[in-house]
This record gives C-alpha cells, sequence and structure tokens, in this order.
C-alpha cells in the first residue's frame, strides 16, 4: 500500500518533486515492499534483478486463482502484456480487480499495444479500471489512445512529444499517470507535464530496459503517489544507465553494471539527478 504523500506537494515544482523522489527511495528501501509481476517472459530475469536491487522483493506469479491472492498481499503489481500467454490472459483481469479491491497500486506495461490485436484488446479493457500508472513508449501510448501510431512491435516509431495530448488525454480519462518513455522521458498526470532529460542509448541495446522500468515504476508506486513513483523510477534507471556506460564495453557489460548502480543508487543523488533532469510545465490540452 501507498505511505502518506510527501511532505512537500510535489506538483509543479522541480525542487518538491525532487525531494519527494529521494524520499521514495528511502522508503521502499525500508519497507522492501512486495511486487508481483505479470510480466514478459523473455525479461523475467531483468525485471527481478533491477527489482532486488533498488529494494524491492520481487515476485513473478502469473498463475490464475495465485495471482489473484498475491494481488491483495502484494505492494504492488505490475502488468506487462509483452508475452500474453494463455495463463496470462486467463488471470490479469482478476488481478486487477483483487489489486483495485485491496487499493494496491498497479502499473500497465502496454507492450506493442497498437500492432497485435489482442493485446490491444485486452489493454483497452485494463486501461478503463484505473491503472495507478501507464508506462510505454510513444507509439504505444498513442495507440492505448485511440490514435494512429507508427509502432513496429516493442518499437516506437512515434516521437515522444508526438504522444504528449494523448498522454494527457489518458492521464484526465483514467486517472492515471501516462510515462512515455524515449530519449527525453514525458510523465504527466494531465495537469502537469514532467520532461526528464536521463538516461544513456545502450538502455536500447539490452533486451527489457522498458520492462525493467515498469517493475521499478511499481515498485515506487507502492511507497509513493504515482507521480513521484514514474519520476522516481525514470530517473533511478537513467541514472544508473549513465554511470554503467562509463566502464561498459558494450550491451552485455552494460547491463551486468545497470543492476549493479541501481543498488549502489543513493537517494541523495536520486534527488540532485531529478532536480538537473526534471523541467515541469502545464500538461497538452487533449485534442
Amino acid at each position: 500500500m501507498t505511505s502518506a504523500h510527501p511532505s512537500t506537494d510535489p506538483h509543479g515544482d522541480a525542487l518538491a518533486l525532487a525531494d519527494a523522489a529521494g524520499e521514495a527511495l528511502t522508503d521502499l528501501r525500508a519497507a522492501t515492499p512486495l511486487v508481483q509481476c505479470l510480466t514478459n517472459e523473455v525479461t523475467t530475469h531483468l525485471v527481478a534483478s533491477t527489482l532486488l536491487a533498488i529494494g524491492a522483493s520481487p515476485a513473478m506469479a502469473a498463475v490464475p486463482g495465485e495471482a489473484e491472492e498475491l494481488a491483495g498481499a502484494a505492494g504492488a503489481v505490475l502488468v506487462n502484456l509483452g508475452t500474453p500467454d494463455p495463463d496470462l490472459r486467463a488471470c490479469v483481469e482478476t488481478t486487477v480487480a483483487a489489486a483495485s479491491g485491496a487499493r494496491t497500486p498497479w502499473v500497465l506495461d502496454p507492450v506493442a499495444v497498437g500492432v497485435l490485436s489482442v493485446r490491444t484488446r485486452l489493454a483497452a479493457r485494463l486501461v478503463a479500471q484505473g491503472p495507478a500508472v501507464v508506462r510505454g513508449n510513444a507509439s504505444e501510448v498513442r495507440a492505448l489512445a485511440g490514435r494512429l501510431s507508427a509502432g513496429r512491435g516493442v518499437d516506437a516509431r512515434d516521437a515522444v512529444d508526438s504522444a504528449r495530448a494523448a498522454a494527457s488525454d489518458l492521464a484526465a480519462r483514467h486517472g492515471t499517470v501516462v510515462a512515455v518513455s524515449g530519449p527525453v522521458d514525458l510523465v504527466t498526470d494531465g495537469a502537469h507535464d514532467v520532461r526528464l532529460t536521463v538516461g544513456h542509448p545502450l538502455l536500447t541495446r539490452i533486451t527489457g530496459a522498458g520492462c525493467a522500468l515498469g517493475g521499478l515504476v511499481a515498485a515506487f508506486a507502492a511507497v509513493t503517489e504515482p507521480l513521484v513513483a514514474a519520476v522516481g523510477a525514470s530517473t533511478a534507471l537513467g541514472l544508473a544507465a549513465e554511470r554503467a556506460a562509463e566502464g561498459a564495453a558494450g550491451p552485455a557489460s552494460f547491463q551486468v553494471a545497470l543492476v549493479d548502480h541501481l543498488f549502489a543508487l543513493a537517494p541523495d543523488d536520486l534527488a540532485a539527478r531529478v532536480l538537473t533532469a526534471a523541467t515541469v510545465e502545464r500538461a497538452a490540452v487533449p485534442a
């Protein structure tokens, strides 16, 4: 369950947002929240490893009957549609309902939505249930909002700015926070847009960086409000990536170092990087 809101209001103020993100990382490590992951089987190992590194406790359970039980006991739930196999499709909606009934925050990662029909229909039903955060690339967010998208599988072919109005629309319609990943990330609650200039291109050269980010958002959402969770998790992954890239020979060594740097990340460092990375402005008016 989420804790009380940070002592300072993070909305519309980069300094307060930075302080809240640092406080959230401290709270996360103190609480060690259980994060239930209904996630992409291709990236399960990286998602679990990054959750352990940041200080959470992952549970990779997508078994009908058990998944619903765990959602009520977890600190947060991740729903990633990367590999919607029969077990996941059989339990995802009831798991989301169980999470909502227990007031457990849950995160929707609509992988490849807009390109593939089964997951597109499933994502449309799920987003209507009001996730705490929707995390995706620009093409996925545009498609989830019912707009034309140029996505190709898990790859975005739309620029982040092209998804700004769609993200605001989703946030306003479903009472959620939307995090759009890209060279400059965009996080919106429908009233405020936060742009984050943080990260490294090597994140696009490993399998599962976006899935890992979804898990980190869920971990932060277990201890703080959704806007802070999305900004804190995005900056944590981006800062760890910047540090990992400094000594990496290529994608393989970068991925190992990424987990190490998430483990070593200090709350004060996270707060300082949010402050330098974030710009806050009024959200786009949905068109």
